[in-house]
């Protein structure tokens, strides 16, 4: 989602201009307003609600943002807006004109290479204090950013970092479940009773015992009161590097596992993960050519 240093950065924008501070800031919220307006009308396509607690977002964060588009575009099918300077240069990309992620250039080298899942909340001040309840912490205050929604960034009590987005005009995926599109996120930690409770007080999740894919170390998740599993958490044992943190993958379906492999490495990505079989179909790990890691789920 755009980056939640919008306001800050419209603002400075303006500072040159004749007027006081107070007309200034009237002029930035204006400007965020009317950009958010002709974001959602020209660039999201049609959306639908998700309920609480469901993952509706996705977005990465690179050092090269043209160098993503070519990648991304060519591994996916996506088509990109333009970006918009006025919120962070952030870039929605589309799969047949549908929304189906973000990308967004990093304002500082030390910030993460990294995709980041969004879990849907009618209250994100609810949502903090509930987080903050079941231990644990804030990394960014719940804030507007325009009329598109509110972002708040969050961490489990594990250390997996996760982002909490409440809707305004923009609602969240425009596309999932299709080849091209979102499909999956999972959460790898080293401690996944806590991670269940956790999830399961903030957001409701239901970790899915007699699930065709759970086995000792994997458990999906699904929300309270719904049979659809919406992503899973996976313990982090042996084969995980020490110095590796906890994290969700943000996964998404291509028609072809092969197929993907070979556009993945042509492009200068790596296999993290090579491509293993699951009740829902072959899974693998890829890394880009910036060094976001991600998943790839293919039909059975």
């Amino acid at each position: 989602m755009a980056d939640i240093a919008v306001t800050e950065q419209i603002i400075v924008g303006h500072q040159g201009m004749s007027g006081n501070e107070r007309d200034r800031r009237e002029l930035a919220k204006c400007s965020i307003t009317l950009r958010a307006h002709c974001l959602i009308q020209g660039y999201f396509g049609p959306m639908t609600a998700f309920a609480a607690g469901a993952p509706c977002w996705a977005d990465v964060m690179l050092s090269d943002l043209e160098a993503g588009k070519r990648f991304y575009g060519e591994l996916f099918g996506w088509t990109f807006s333009e970006a918009a300077p006025e919120h962070g240069n952030y870039t929605v990309a589309f799969k047949d004109g549908r929304a189906a992620a973000g990308l967004m250039p990093k304002r500082d080298g030390r910030m993460p290479t990294a995709w980041s899942v969004y879990f849907a909340t009618p209250d994100a001040a609810r949502t903090s204090a509930a987080i903050l309840r079941a231990g644990g912490r804030i990394v960014a205050e719940a804030r507007p950013v325009g009329d598109l929604g509110t972002l708040l960034v969050a961490a489990d009590p594990t250390g997996a970092v996760f982002s909490v987005w409440q809707p305004g005009i923009h609602q969240g995926f425009g596309v999932q479940g299709e080849p091209g599109a979102y499909v999956w996120t999972g959460l790898s930690t080293r401690d996944t009773e806590r991670a269940d409770a956790f999830y399961g007080e903030v957001f409701g999740f239901e970790s899915v015992a007699d699930s065709p894919a759970s086995d000792e170390r994997f458990r999906p998740w699904r929300l309270a009161g719904q049979g659809r599993e919406i992503g899973g958490r996976a313990l982090m044992d042996d084969y995980a590097p020490a110095e590796m943190p906890p994290h969700f993958t943000v996964c998404f379906l291509v028609p072809a596992m092969d197929d993907a492999v070979h556009t993945t490495t042509r492009l200068g990505g790596r296999i993290t993960v090579e491509p293993v079989g699951t009740p829902g179909g072959p899974f693998a790990v890829f890394t880009d050519n910036q060094g976001a890691g991600f998943g790839v789920m293919a039909p059975k």
